[in-house]
């Protein structure tokens, strides 16, 4: 059975995840905001936008939680949020920084209360509770760090914890069919989906959630497949619109 982290636990990693991102934010030079980010598709200025417009709707998600009219992760649901990130990035870059660093600086202040609210619903995906938030926030925070400079923080330096997370989250990534056994080095294996197509796939911990993440691996992963000539296996696209394992 998965451990999960404690409430106190899963918010001192994401407090620190803030603070490593806010961190971060503030070395981000001007120039950089109009070039591409890591993440395909995505400017400086976009992908800080929506770190801004996700730690507002986080804020919003906690402070409402279960009230009898939960609001939606984003006015205007997916079209909305792509609306407001793009017309975020507009701003100039000392405005656009400020903005997104007030937003976290909002974001940590909510934390502590949201643990006696643990298991109070949130209007973030159909089902969801306050711990559901707390680990999506987690996941971006960490992730879209990544994305905004590789250099700065790799997936190497994603903790232990939050790769074993990721590893639970991204099963709805392995297609129906597929069964993927993953071995980080120096822990225990464990095995995503169920099918006749098995490929078995080794390396750090960290290398291995960086792939499930659709993310570029700074090591590398041996991948060895059931069947001989086999191609490496597939992954479904990114979940957006499902709630994830814990």
């Amino acid at each position: 059975m998965a451990q999960l982290l404690a409430p106190a636990d899963l918010i001192a990693q994401v407090t620190s995840a803030l603070d490593e991102l806010a961190d971060q934010l503030r070395g981000v030079p001007a120039a950089d905001y109009a070039k591409p980010s890591s993440l395909p598709g995505w400017s400086t200025a976009q992908l800080i936008a929506h770190l801004a417009s996700l730690a507002k709707a986080a804020v919003r998600q906690f402070e409402r939680a279960g009230t009898e009219d939960l609001p939606p992760m984003y006015d205007g649901g997916a079209e909305g949020r792509i609306e407001a990130i793009n017309m975020t990035a507009l701003m100039r870059p000392e405005s656009l920084q400020a903005l997104a660093l007030e937003a976290l600086a909002q974001l940590r202040a909510s934390l502590p209360q949201a643990e006696q609210k643990w298991e109070a619903g949130v209007g973030y995906r159909p089902g969801a509770q306050v711990a559901d938030m707390m680990y999506a926030t987690w996941r971006e925070m960490l992730i879209h760090a990544t994305d905004l400079d590789r250099a700065i923080r790799p997936p190497a330096t994603w903790p232990a914890e939050f790769c074993a997370h990721l590893f639970r989250a991204l099963v709805a990534r392995v297609p129906q069919g597929t069964r993927l056994v993953l071995q980080p080095h120096g822990k225990a294996r464990m095995v995503l989906g169920q099918g006749e197509k098995s490929w078995v796939l080794s390396g750090t911990d960290f290398d291995l959630a960086a792939w499930l993440a659709g993310r570029e691996i700074p090591g590398s992963i041996r991948v060895t497949a059931a069947a001989d000539g086999a191609a490496d296996p597939q992954l479904l696209p990114w979940p957006s619109d499902r709630l994830m394992e814990r």
